[in-house]
């Protein structure tokens, strides 16, 4: 899994208002106890209300709201290739609407580098 997936996931976790130990962090994200300390470190660092330290636990102190928009890689992935797919069956009833969609996306995201597909 790659650290800004990760991160996102933490926040997700996080973001029911309890504290949460450095274990039972690690064992959600599948990694180890040392991993998590840095990434608290660095989620502190970027701004993030992100409170604690090692033996005691951390936990997210003010409500975070993050943009719909906001996804993982692998969520991106799947969801260009449904529409593609979807796009791609001329005798699919919802195939126009799925190339639109696609160009939502691609201009809502242009860092993805979607290519909608015309």
């Amino acid at each position: 899994m790659k650290r800004d997936d990760r991160l996102y996931d933490l926040i997700q976790i996080m973001r029911d208002g309890r504290l949460h130990t450095a274990a039972e962090l690690a064992a959600a994200v599948g990694v180890s106890a040392r991993t998590i300390w840095r990434d608290m470190a660095v989620m502190a660092q970027t701004g993030l209300p992100v409170e604690g330290e090692r033996g005691l636990g951390y936990i997210l102190r003010s409500p975070l709201m993050l943009p719909p928009t906001l996804m993982t890689a692998d969520e991106l992935e799947a969801l260009v290739e449904g529409l593609r797919h979807v796009a791609e069956e001329d005798a699919n009833p919802r195939a126009r609407a799925a190339r639109s969609l696609l160009s939502k996306v691609a201009t809502l995201m242009p860092q993805a580098g979607i290519e909608p597909e015309g």
